[in-house]
């Protein structure tokens, strides 16, 4: 029921804010303001209802429940989910798509992009309770705000979840003393665009045919706590961010380590590429950067909490799957009403097989790779193994991503080498699927 109001909530406001009435008589700011008011509110929402659902399960923990039936094959979302994909799906299309082609144009980011998502509360939802979020880590969920999310625009939606992959990585894996030190801050009522918390997730490497695994960023550890250096790429928000995790080797093993941003030593360089040009891209170099005992993540933890790197990467592989499924899906709602629209030869060029067969494949190749990301994204929510399934995704949506960016662009024709129509935006941000490790996390 919830679900419903939404939506008829949304497509009510939706519907006033097309309206051409609406800019005859200079409404548009009060209609943009009226939706992203409501979309605010459905997260909003979304989250009560989550808590309430988790205060319920903990109130009858006690009482012995009959014995689970057999694994099902469902992908149906639960309410909350819904709800936050449609809120997602209505800020994307109002807030971020209008904003992304001036913003490829310019390769800056939109002067209050950051402060308006994390208005929304996409931050909030896997801080615990106690450090004031919502207490509900979850990839699944987390893979579907990703790929909404692209759907407006994949370059704007890989600066906006930078900060939230940070987020969750603290709270996956940070110790007490570290979740309380930085979660907190990303509570915290931004009053402008300056004073809004953002961090960023540093892997890459500028090296040839770069693997994760082997990381030439190195940690060595001493008196005061950690001697870090190296270089990092594909670093978002232009150096702005105040707080970095940085992929290191120490010991012969892959870890993590909380850097400040102020820390000395530490310098951002743009980097301007083909692709993600909005995100501001650089990177970030480490020159004998010193950090405290406590700037390993995960240091001191239980067992049940052990940092597992691999895990890091697959997890943050799966994102980038998720935001690549969304930047395809809105290739395809944009190409089918353009080739039933477009007439060549006395009639519609969707009538062409060709055509048709193109459109076909690419619906084909999204849902396989929406399949293939739920399940990685799911077994890992539910704490099973999850390597084999994210690297079947990561290929898959490595090939068939870039292969629906170029047929994105030959169904358009002259049309699609233009900045008239998004398809060559697109297909420049797909390319960095097979380019990129790390960076973000479910």
């Amino acid at each position: 029921m919830a679900t419903d109001l939404q939506g008829i909530g949304l497509g009510l406001v939706s519907r006033f804010a097309s309206n051409p009435l609406v800019h005859k008589y200079k409404l548009a700011k009060p209609a943009e303001k009226l939706l992203y008011t409501s979309t605010k509110r459905g997260f909003e929402l979304a989250q009560k209802l989550m808590a309430k659902k988790a205060l319920k399960k903990q109130a009858n923990s006690d009482v012995k429940a009959l014995p689970a039936p057999p694994p099902l094959f469902d992908l149906s979302l639960s309410e909350e989910q819904q709800m936050i994909r449609d809120s997602v799906k209505a800020y994307a299309e109002y807030s971020i798509r209008p904003l992304a082609l001036e913003a490829d144009e310019k390769a800056k980011l939109p002067e209050n992009l950051l402060l308006e998502s994390q208005d929304l509360g996409l931050n909030y939802f896997a801080i615990p309770e106690a450090l004031g979020g919502a207490g509900q880590l979850s990839p699944m969920t987390s893979a579907l705000v990703a790929e909404d999310l692209a759907w407006g625009d994949f370059s704007l939606a890989y600066a906006i979840l930078s900060s939230s992959s940070v987020v969750n990585t603290i709270s996956r894996w940070g110790n007490k003393q570290q979740q309380e030190q930085w979660l907190p801050k990303f509570c915290a009522e931004p009053t402008d665009a300056a004073s809004v918390f953002s961090a960023a997730i540093a892997v890459h490497e500028p090296q040839p045919l770069f693997n994760s695994d082997n990381l030439t960023t190195k940690a060595k550890k001493n008196k005061k706590g950690f001697v870090i250096s190296g270089v990092k790429s594909f670093i978002p928000l232009a150096g702005q961010a105040n707080l970095y995790l940085v992929a290191a080797k120490h010991k012969g093993q892959n870890q993590v380590f909380i850097v400040p941003a102020n820390s000395k030593g530490l310098s951002f360089k743009a980097s301007p590429a083909m692709g993600l040009r909005s995100a501001e891209i650089g990177s970030l170099k480490l020159d004998k950067v010193q950090v405290d005992k406590n700037a390993l993540l995960g240091a001191g933890n239980p067992p049940s909490t052990t940092f597992h790197y691999s895990t890091f990467v697959n997890s943050g592989n799966l994102t980038w799957c998720a935001m690549a499924i969304g930047c395809c899906q809105a290739a395809l709602d944009y190409l089918i009403p353009y080739v039933n629209e477009r007439f060549a030869f006395g009639e519609p060029i969707s009538h062409r097989q060709s055509v048709a067969f193109m459109i076909a494949d690419i619906k084909i190749e999204i849902e396989s790779m929406r399949l293939l990301v739920w399940k990685a994204a799911s077994r890992f929510e539910r704490g099973e193994k999850f390597h084999r399934d994210a690297f079947l995704a990561h290929q898959l949506c490595i090939e068939k991503s870039m292969e629906i960016g170029t047929n994105a662009l030959q169904l358009l024709g002259g049309h699609g080498f233009t900045k008239e129509h998004p398809a060559e935006r697109w297909y420049r941000d797909l390319r960095i699927l097979g380019v990129i490790n790390g960076g973000l996390q479910l």
